[in-house]
């Protein structure tokens, strides 16, 4: 059973240690805030989540047992969207404001927002609206 889970945990560690790397190469390469995004969120994420997964196995084998990897790994998967999903909202304002400017990406031109705005960008409400009036 010991030569099994030798095998599941370096093929958890490869596995990581090739999905960090990818996202680490992402984050450097791809050109835009958007696009460089996506490397240590989607990728780096995966990553670390198995190559804590293998250190849980590792220990756990040898009859060590502790819950740091798996809080680690509790955050890592909670705090991971918000704060990509944070980044981007800042991003999406900055650009549409015109407060950045960046170069061209691979995946090209963002759509335009329509005319009545975009909730995402945190724009001011119209004048005279419910939303305008609440904290008044």
């Amino acid at each position: 059973m010991s030569a099994l889970l030798d095998i599941a945990v370096a093929a958890l560690l490869l596995l990581g240690a090739a999905f960090v790397l990818i996202g680490s190469w992402g984050l450097v390469r791809l050109p835009t805030t958007m696009e460089r995004l996506h490397g240590p969120t989607k990728a780096t994420t995966l990553g670390l989540g198995a190559l804590l997964l293998a250190s849980v196995l590792f220990f756990q084998s040898r009859g060590i047992w502790s819950a740091h990897e798996l809080l680690i790994s509790l955050f890592l998967f909670i705090t991971a969207p918000i704060s990509a999903n944070m980044i981007a909202k800042v991003h999406l304002h900055r650009r549409r404001t015109g407060a950045k400017v960046e170069p061209d990406g691979i995946a090209g031109e963002p759509p335009r927002p329509s005319e009545d705005g975009d909730w995402a960008t945190f724009e001011a409400p119209q004048q005279d609206t419910q939303a305008s009036t609440a904290n008044s």
